[in-house]
């Protein structure tokens, strides 16, 4: 009898054992998530009075979750409709530049609670074909999101494109752009290596770097070359200053995010004028990818897809010099118009 009441009363100790450490666990969930369930704060007065028209952050988080089983089919266009969510265009776009860091910009950007994104490059305002579909296509081609979060896409090649600065101003002339670079003969060869894995995966074979960045006939820069076309910023930055004041642009050095991603993200929430919501906590440095990857709570993280980081081929040591020699001027100018000086040689 003695041996059964001591039988029964451990089954419902290891019951209440169970329980408490399920609550435990819970409260720990809950904490480690309270960065991302504070309301929000007003951006510049565009969410009203405080309270009237914030949206919580669990509200935004099960917003992610209803959006991904409408792409899937598995929600109804009545419970977006019952949600308030609507497509808008993006009050914000990262322009350029190829290999410079754009993906990983847009994926941090969208760590923010009041940043929505288009999670594939559209090519609305590069592509005359697309272009030629109208606003409104470009618009169903956004996200939802509640009306006063900052839709973002980015396209690269808008920043290379001569049709893409008028075609954006026509849409939205006080919109905020974003360029994200890198030290310019490091982009080329980045740029070169993307290209050459491609034709890799093809099983076709292609030119070394040297053949196509440098003239054989002349034995100077090649400027047909378009990775080395691509990485003279104040030629391409210069046509968009026909229609947007400097203003408009934040340059983000895409060498940096990589190394110490979070004072430049702190720099574009502030050109967003979001409120700061981005903190070391979303970050943390992934040692076998050699990256940064993200943490958006204590469930969920991202890193990176592994074509990041590509290493790139040995390049001749006399075109790495040419190259940076030739971009010297360029880079000087890049400097004096946007205001920031980046430690390229």
């Amino acid at each position: 009898m003695l041996f059964k009441q001591q039988a029964l009363l451990r089954q419902k100790l290891f019951v209440l054992g169970s329980l408490a450490i399920g609550s435990l666990l819970y409260l720990v969930a809950r904490v480690g998530s309270l960065d991302r369930l504070q309301p929000l704060c007003p951006i510049d007065g565009r969410f009203g009075p405080r309270g009237q028209d914030e949206i919580p952050l669990r509200a935004l988080q099960f917003k992610r979750g209803l959006l991904h089983e409408f792409r899937k089919g598995n929600a109804t266009k009545e419970q977006i409709r019952l949600h308030n969510l609507v497509q808008q265009l993006p009050k914000a776009i990262i322009i350029g530049v190829r290999k410079g860091g754009t993906r990983a910009l847009l994926e941090m950007l969208n760590l923010h609670p009041a940043v929505v994104k288009a999670s594939q490059e559209i090519h609305f305002f590069d592509n005359d074909e697309n272009y030629a579909k109208g606003i409104e296509w470009y618009r169903k081609k956004m996200p939802f999101s509640y009306s006063h979060q900052i839709t973002i896409e980015k396209s690269p090649a808008y920043f290379i494109t001569e049709e893409v600065p008028e075609r954006i101003y026509k849409m939205n002339s006080s919109i905020k752009l974003l360029i994200i670079v890198r030290e310019p003969t490091t982009r080329a060869i980045s740029d070169y290596t993307q290209v050459l894995e491609g034709k890799e995966r093809k099983n076709k074979t292609y030119y070394k770097f040297e053949k196509l960045a440098i003239d054989p006939n002349t034995c100077e820069v090649n400027t047909k070359y378009k990775a080395v076309r691509t990485s003279i910023y104040t030629k391409h930055l210069e046509r968009w200053l026909k229609y947007f004041p400097i203003e408009q642009f934040h340059i983000v050095d895409g060498d940096r995010l990589i190394t110490e991603p979070l004072p430049e993200l702190q720099l574009v929430e502030k050109f967003l004028n979001l409120p700061p919501r981005i903190s070391q906590y979303n970050l943390y440095f992934n040692a076998t990818r050699g990256f940064y990857c993200l943490r958006f709570n204590i469930v969920f993280n991202k890193c990176l897809a592994g074509s990041k980081g590509r290493i790139h081929p040995e390049v001749d040591t006399s075109v790495i010099t040419k190259l940076r020699k030739f971009f010297h001027p360029f880079n000087q100018k890049f400097y004096q118009i946007t205001g920031r000086t980046f430690n390229w040689p």
